[in-house]
């Protein structure tokens, strides 16, 4: 009798892999929040560069959310919609926010000028031709005369008179205020500023007042330090209707100070126009 050796059967079990539910994604989270607070921003004027710092790092936190392994997807791919959505608003925003500003700008360059009233004996004289004057105040060598008025939208600057030896009094305002310098003198310019807005109030005008030499350098009421009398405070708030009036110091060449013009700008956005100082 030959030898069997003993059969063991065996049996094997198969178990179904249990599926782990996903978990909170929260860069995913984190990112759908930054872009929905980057999408409003960017609609903000004036709030842009907030928009356009949370809208980029919602998108990145968003790409990696998508990318983890066993996390929620929906708040990523909520991010990642938001983020783009809200930079292409946030272009059509800004581009029309800007063409708003520049053409208010280009508005408020309108200039327009204002010669003080002539008396009758020289309103007879006979005008130059307008080809051989030029038009009055674009340039130096056919400046507006003393006592004209640049209007520049909401904005008025009249240069009232000009004192072209003003050295006595700079030094009689201020014990510390400087001599204008070797070869220079101090001049004083006395000029209004008006608004004429519409709204309730106007803010700084940023108006400005230049002297150009005969030689066409200019020189800046800030190239020197001194206090001038009852000095043109372009800083204020004003209300419809109302005016500044003071005076703006210079230190220009003392031999040829009378042969200058003014360069007044009534509006920071508005054109220079020249007025004579005598």
């Amino acid at each position: 009798m030959s030898y069997q050796p003993p059969v063991f059967e065996t049996q094997q079990t198969y178990s179904a892999p249990v599926m782990q539910p996903a978990q909170t994604n929260v860069p995913g989270i984190v990112g759908f929040v930054l872009a929905v607070v980057g999408f409003v921003f960017v609609c903000i004027p004036g709030a842009f560069i907030i928009g356009w710092v949370l809208l980029p790092a919602a998108f990145i936190l968003s790409i990696v959310a998508l990318c983890l392994r066993g996390k929620k997807k929906a708040f990523g791919i909520a991010g990642l919609s938001v983020s783009v959505v809200g930079t292409i608003v946030g272009f059509i925003v800004f581009f029309a926010f800007m063409a708003f500003v520049f053409g208010d700008a280009a508005a408020s360059g309108k200039t327009e000028a204002t010669a003080p009233q002539t008396t009758n004996e020289s309103a007879e004289e006979p005008a130059k031709p307008q080809q051989e004057a030029g038009q009055p105040g674009s340039s130096r060598e056919h400046p507006l005369p003393m006592g004209s008025t640049v209007k520049q939208r909401d904005w008025e600057l009249t240069i009232n008179s000009v004192n072209l030896n003003a050295d006595q009094l700079i030094a009689e305002e201020n014990q510390f205020n400087d001599p204008a310098g070797e070869g220079n003198v101090y001049i004083l310019v006395n000029a209004t500023v008006k608004y004429l807005g519409k709204d309730a109030k106007g803010e700084m005008p940023m108006s400005t007042i230049e002297y150009v030499t005969v030689d066409g350098n200019t020189v800046n009421n800030y190239d020197v330090i001194a206090l001038a009398p009852e000095p043109l405070d372009t800083t204020q708030t004003l209300y419809n209707g109302a005016s500044v009036t003071g005076n703006t110091v210079f230190a220009v060449p003392a031999k040829s100070a009378g042969d200058g013009v003014l360069s007044v700008r009534a509006n920071a956005f508005g054109d220079s126009l020249f007025v004579a100082v005598k």
